[in-house]
C-alpha cells in the first residue's frame, strides 16, 4: 500500500509580512467556519475520488496562512473525516505563529492529535522581527516554544530568514546560539527573497547576499550534530512530510492555494477562499509527462539526501550523473547518486537534465 502525504492550506493571518507572497489574507476572518466546513467537503470527497486506502496516509502537514488563527474546535470536522486513514504513528504537524499559538490553542491541536508545531519565528532579534514585518517580539516567541514543550510536544521546529540587511556574520552566529537554547529538533533556515507583489519589492535593498551566511548557518549548525537534510531544513529529527516531498509520494492538497498530485496528475482547488468555499470540489488539472515527472524527481532529491535514482534518469542523463560522479560533485551508492553540497543543487539538476 503506497503511503501518501496530506496537506492542509489555511489561508488566514493575522498580519501580512513584507516578504510573503503566500496565497494569505487577513481580512477574511468572517469566512473561517465556511472555510472549515468546505475544506471537510473536499477531503471526504478526494479520499473517495482517489482511492485512498485506509491507513495510508503517513503524514498531515497544516500549512498556511496561519493555521493558529483558526481555534480548534473548527478543526474538529476534519479530524473527523480523516479517521481510520492515518496510518499507526502518522506525523501530524501544525504550522504556528507565536502571538497567536496560546496556551489553549496548543492544548487543543493536541488533542485533536497534532504532535508537531513547526513555529513561524524567522528571528530571534527584535530589530530584524519589526524588519521582516512580524507580529510578534523574540520574548513571544520563546514563550510559544517553551510553552508548547511544557504542554508535551515532543517535535518543535522554527523557521529563520537570512540574508537580510540586518544580518552580519555575528548575528546570524548569535541567533542560532539564542535558537539552539529552544527545546527544538528542527530548524528550517531560509533566505530572504523578494517577490513580486510584496512590500519588499518596493525596497530590495533589504536584502543582501547571502552566500557566506548560507555557509555559516549550515556549517554552525553540522558542528553541534545537527544535520542539514536538505538546502534549507536542518535537525536532530527530520521531518517525515517533507522527505515524502523529495521522495516524490503522492499527496493530497486540500484548501484554497494548495496543491496536489497523484500519480501523473497535479491538480489545484480554487485560490481565492470565497470560489473555493463556493465550489471546494472543483480542480484545475494539469497531467505531468514522464519527461516532467523525471525532471522533478531530479530537481527535488539534489537538494535533498533523498537523492537520484538512476533508473529515473535516461541514458544520457545517466552519462552526465557519472560525470558527475567521476568529478567527485556526486556521491554514488546503491544505484543512487547523492549530492554533498545543496547549495550547488539546481547548478548540477540542470547539467543533469541537460
Amino acid at each position: 500500500m503506497e503511503k501518501t502525504l496530506l496537506y492542509l492550506h489555511i489561508p488566514f493571518c493575522d498580519s501580512k509580512c513584507h516578504y510573503c507572497s503566500f496565497n494569505s489574507y487577513v481580512d477574511r476572518f468572517e469566512l473561517k467556519e465556511r472555510y472549515m466546513r468546505a475544506v471537510t467537503g473536499q477531503l471526504r470527497s478526494d479520499l473517495e475520488t482517489f482511492g485512498i486506502e485506509k491507513g495510508s496516509l503517513a503524514s498531515l502537514f497544516i500549512g498556511g496562512g496561519t493555521p493558529s488563527t483558526v481555534e480548534p474546535h473548527l478543526y474538529e470536522p476534519f479530524f473527523e473525516a480523516l479517521g481510520g486513514y492515518l496510518c499507526e504513528g502518522a506525523e501530524i504537524t501544525s504550522e504556528a505563529n507565536p502571538n497567536s499559538a496560546t496556551k489553549g490553542w496548543l492544548e487543543g491541536m493536541k488533542g485533536l492529535g497534532v504532535n508537531r508545531i513547526s513555529f513561524g519565528v524567522q528571528s530571534l532579534f527584535d530589530d530584524k522581527l519589526r524588519l521582516l514585518g512580524r507580529a510578534h517580539r523574540a520574548a513571544e516567541a520563546r514563550r510559544a516554544v517553551e510553552e508548547a514543550s511544557h504542554i508535551g510536544f515532543d517535535h518543535l521546529s522554527i523557521d529563520l530568514i537570512y540574508a537580510t540587511i540586518l544580518d552580519t556574520p555575528q548575528r546570524i552566529e548569535e541567533e542560532l546560539e539564542r535558537a539552539l537554547r529552544l527545546p527544538v529538533d528542527h530548524l528550517s533556515a531560509y533566505e530572504l527573497t523578494i517577490e513580486e507583489g510584496t512590500l519588499f519589492q518596493k525596497s530590495p535593498e533589504v536584502r543582501v547576499e547571502s552566500l557566506e551566511q548560507a555557509h555559516t548557518l549550515r556549517n554552525r549548525l553540522e558542528e553541534r550534530g545537527w544535520e542539514g537534510y536538505e538546502v534549507s531544513n536542518f535537525g536532530r529529527s527530520k521531518c517525515r512530510h517533507n522527505l515524502g516531498y523529495w521522495e516524490y509520494r503522492p499527496y493530497l492538497g486540500i484548501g484554497s492555494g494548495a496543491v496536489g498530485r497523484i500519480g501523473n496528475l497535479r491538480y489545484a482547488p480554487h485560490r481565492q477562499p470565497e470560489r473555493y468555499i463556493d465550489d471546494p470540489l472543483f480542480k484545475e488539472e494539469e497531467p505531468l509527462t514522464p519527461q516532467q515527472i523525471r525532471e522533478e524527481k531530479i530537481l527535488l532529491g539534489l537538494r535533498s539526501c533523498v537523492g537520484i535514482s538512476s533508473a529515473d534518469l535516461t541514458p544520457p542523463m545517466r552519462e552526465r550523473a557519472e560525470l558527475l560522479v567521476r568529478e567527485g560533485r556526486l556521491t554514488a551508492s546503491g544505484g543512487r547518486c547523492y549530492n554533498p553540497d545543496y547549495l550547488l543543487s539546481d547548478e548540477i539538476a540542470l547539467f543533469i537534465i541537460g
